[in-house]
């Protein structure tokens, strides 16, 4: 499967333990999006555009109402390397 550089990026910090959280404006849309490693470091990679093809192929879901992680088909997609966990 074709994956581009920056959703390789953001699934791998998303492998390793990372969360995308998402907020919304006053009407409900969704208005902005941050990709937080584990370590608590901010991906400035991550956009709205990026989220929605994720959550579009469904490497990503949320549970719960909480920030969106990495599926058993994004695990699956992303290209393994030796520091992913």
């Amino acid at each position: 499967m074709n994956i581009s550089k920056i959703q390789q990026r953001v699934l791998h910090a998303l492998a390793q333990g990372g969360h995308i959280r998402h907020h919304r404006d006053d009407r409900g849309h969704l208005a902005k999006v941050d990709c937080v490693t584990r370590d608590g470091w901010r991906l400035d990679a991550c956009d709205i555009a990026l989220f929605r093809k994720l959550k579009e192929r469904r490497w990503i879901a949320s549970r719960a109402g909480g920030p969106y992680r990495i599926t058993r088909d994004g695990i699956e997609a992303v290209r393994a390397q030796g520091d992913n966990r």
